[in-house]
């Protein structure tokens, strides 16, 4: 059975993916999360760049003896238009989670709809010490984490981090991997409100004709819903 490598988008970390990965032990998928550098509690933020952000995924797929399973939420879209042309032949399937997919040159902040916020965000990160984009508290509790308890929310705060300013910030080479012939799914959690109504199905679907797996929940269905979720993704695995 193949192996599942679970990466995470912007603010979080492997920490976040621990329900999932129970989850889809219990019915037998051997799953590991990687903390992208500049992501975990401990890091120093100052002067990550987007090539060393990626590099313990790269590293971690390296490592793999017969080629994963690779699942990418919300940023980690264009981290993994980033990382699977060096390392192609380790990566059997590819899941988008809701994630940012990005055209060539373009960074995540060009892709904002709203300008102004993009900008205003990355005048906050160059504000901070280590020019991190900080915990934007109200944007993740009414946008991400939308339709729980405010304890439930407190408890995904508990786990995110600032997130360094290059993924963001970084125009993508999105070429390398449009030429890709790996088989991908979209698992697309339909109460998202993180962006306008199918905007990460518009995305997902600017890289052509693939299957598109609909789970109902949040934008952060993977920390309060680990069960459906897997079960979602191991549906995504089954149809590519």
């Amino acid at each position: 059975m193949e192996k599942i490598i679970l990466v995470h988008g912007a603010w979080h970390n492997a920490s976040c993916w621990e329900g999932v990965i129970k989850a889809l032990k219990e019915k037998g998928y051997e799953a590991e999360a990687v903390t992208l550098a500049g992501n975990g509690p401990e890091d120093d933020r100052k002067g990550i760049t987007y090539e060393q952000a990626i590099k313990p995924l790269v590293e971690k797929l390296e490592e793999q003896p017969e080629p994963a399973v690779l699942v990418g939420h919300s940023s980690a879209g264009h981290v993994i238009q980033m990382t699977a042309p060096k390392v192609a032949d380790k990566i059997g399937k590819i899941v988008f989670n809701n994630a940012w997919i990005l055209p060539q040159g373009k960074s995540q902040f060009d892709m904002i709809p709203d300008q102004e916020m993009a900008m205003g965000i990355k005048q906050m990160a160059l504000a901070t010490p280590d020019h991190s984009i900080p915990l934007m508290e109200d944007f993740i509790r009414g946008a991400l984490a939308s339709g729980v308890s405010e304890e439930e929310q407190n408890r995904l705060i508990s786990h995110l981090v600032p997130q360094p300013l290059a993924l963001f910030d970084t125009p993508i080479e999105a070429n390398a991997f449009a030429q890709l012939e790996t088989p991908r799914v979209l698992l697309y959690c339909t109460e998202d409100l993180s962006l306008p109504p199918g905007a990460f199905v518009g995305m997902f679907q600017s890289l052509g004709e693939a299957p598109v797996v609909e789970l109902q929940g949040s934008h952060e269905a993977l920390f309060f819903q680990p069960e459906t979720y897997a079960e979602a993704l191991i549906q995504c695995i089954k149809t590519v």
